[in-house]
């Protein structure tokens, strides 16, 4: 790989001569059953250019990225990579022409070192076919140099902080000096101190030449790193802005159009405040490293309390620590006026606490056994005669809460993972409703269920607010928290930077908040407080 510093005059250079851009779409249009992702979309980044794509969730930026990587083909329009059009040969057609994309998750091996993980299917072999375990290593040590990082090459790659993991990411994407580095949420896993270490490596990029698209939902770093940014809106690209000459609320009203905070009427508005009722669990002082800092707050009796932000901000991490997955490096919980300072999964389900997991698929159900194994599994106890478990008990606990819920089955012995997505969330909470859990951890209750399983979901939890159940509710899609919440508080990199409550929880308000630059401007002219 030639070094940044020395593709920095070539591409710079061509670029002042006027060259064209080095990605390009030109009216594409992509449509998914009963979706319109994107709608006659215009878009080009040229050489040394940041160009940031802004949008809430299911503004289209995930589909513009799959076709402009090869990933996808456009319905309609055309997609150019350095003046060539994308014939549909799929991702190893536009990494020929030179796209490199690192996306949100990462895709390094663990137990391989940084040099294997560099090479990963380009090892450099000699004679007889034996790998050059030399210049493996010599190679991926001058890369990440080149991003302005030392990193001992031999190391284990899973042993590494978050943040260098990101720049091997990063530079093995580089390996093949493209033309377009698309980076998806490079920072969403870093903690704030870590987050200078990556826009520096996007600062080196970009002067040498290569076109960036930087996908984030912290203004703070756009600011700092994007020259433009293209503001997606329901599928449509509605304005490009110079981040320069366009302020944070500006920003911020192009990625909400004429959203109110009501934009989804399924029931009524967020229910009463419950904060004149007891406390039945005080977190104080929580701290996960390096994703939750120092978090305090109260849920009160039959509250629904909302947890706010954008994705790397902490919301599961905090649900996970407080149901005992995630030992804390400190805090305490004050439990039913217990306080707490070590606690687990175990202390806490016999406390009454349950967690329904963001990943209900592969966390939250057994998809082979039977809709009434699943409800029962937190406390088989109660459906035992002896030393067995009964099935007439089992089906009638099953029964009564699948009526309860509403939960549609032709029986409660069919496989959970029959189910659709909505039925199997609420067979989940049923689990817990089973067990007698008073408080209540929904990390993303939602996710990936229809529009009326949803409207049915966010009944359900009024209704067990309204019978004293307390409940924390974590959400990305921020529109639904008016509707359910009484109270909503918003993490940013870790910490409680707002809260809101009342007439003030809109879908604007929770926006600006969660996306506030440090300034406090956008969250202070929706909350009232610097933040």
């Amino acid at each position: 790989m030639a070094s940044i510093s020395d593709q920095s005059q070539g591409r710079v250079a061509g670029s002042e001569r006027g060259s064209g851009p080095v990605a390009q779409t030109r009216g594409v249009v992509r449509r998914y059953p009963g979706v319109l992702a994107l709608d006659q979309v215009d878009f080009e980044v040229k050489a040394g250019e940041v160009r940031a794509l802004l949008g809430k969730n299911g503004a289209g930026k995930s589909t513009l990225i799959r076709l402009l990587s090869g990933v996808e083909k456009p319905d309609e329009g055309t997609v150019a990579i350095g003046g060539t059009v994308l014939t549909g040969g799929g991702s190893r057609e536009a990494s020929r022409l030179g796209v490199a994309t690192v996306y949100q998750e990462l895709s390094l091996v663990p137990q391989l070192s940084v040099a294997e993980n560099y090479h990963l299917g380009a090892l450099p072999t000699g004679r007889g076919g034996l790998v050059r375990t030399g210049r493996m290593k010599d190679a991926a040590a001058a890369a990440l140099a080149d991003l302005g990082v030392r990193i001992d090459p031999g190391t284990p790659v899973g042993t590494l902080p978050v943040a260098e993991q990101q720049m091997v990411e990063i530079a093995r994407a580089l390996r093949g000096s493209p033309k377009l580095l698309i980076l998806d949420e490079p920072t969403s896993s870093l903690a704030a101190a870590e987050v200078d270490v990556v826009l520096q490596a996007v600062d080196r990029i970009a002067a040498a030449g290569v076109g960036i698209i930087y996908v984030s939902h912290r203004l703070s770093e756009i600011r700092q790193i994007a020259h433009t940014a293209s503001v997606m809106r329901d599928g449509r690209l509605v304005e490009t802005v110079s981040t320069k000459g366009a302020s944070s609320d500006e920003i911020v009203a192009l990625m909400l159009g004429s959203a109110t905070g009501s934009t989804v009427g399924m029931g009524r508005q967020s229910p009463p405040a419950a904060t004149n009722r007891p406390v039945v669990l005080s977190v104080r002082g929580l701290s996960v490293p390096p994703k939750v800092r120092e978090v305090s707050f109260d849920l009160h009796e039959g509250e629904i309390l909302g947890i706010a932000g954008v994705r790397g901000s902490g919301r599961t991490e905090l649900l996970r620590s407080i149901s005992g997955l995630l030992p804390p490096a400190a805090g305490t919980l004050t439990l039913f006026g217990e306080q707490l300072h070590r606690w687990s999964i175990r202390d806490m389900v016999r406390r009454g606490v349950g967690l329904t997991p963001e990943e209900r698929k592969t966390d939250g159900i057994v998809p082979l056994l039977g809709i009434d194994e699943n409800i029962v599994l937190a406390d088989r106890r109660s459906v035992r005669r002896g030393p067995l478990l009964s099935s007439r008990l089992q089906h009638s606990a099953a029964r009564k809460l699948v009526s309860a819920l509403s939960i549609r089955t032709p029986g409660v012995t069919v496989p959970v993972g029959a189910l659709s997505g909505g039925n199997q969330q609420k067979a989940v909470i049923a689990r817990w409703l089973h067990r007698g859990s008073r408080v209540l951890l929904l990390d993303e209750p939602t996710r990936g269920v229809d529009v009326q399983a949803k409207a049915q979901i966010y009944e359900l939890v009024r209704k067990l607010a309204d019978d004293g159940v307390s409940i924390l509710f974590v959400s990305s899609e921020l529109e639904e928290l008016p509707l359910v919440c009484s109270r909503v508080v918003v993490l940013r990199d870790g910490a409680i930077t707002a809260q809101l409550t009342g007439d003030d929880i809109t879908e604007s308000a929770i926006f600006a908040a969660t996306l506030a630059d440090g300034t406090g401007s956008a969250a202070a002219s929706t909350t009232g407080e610097s933040v």
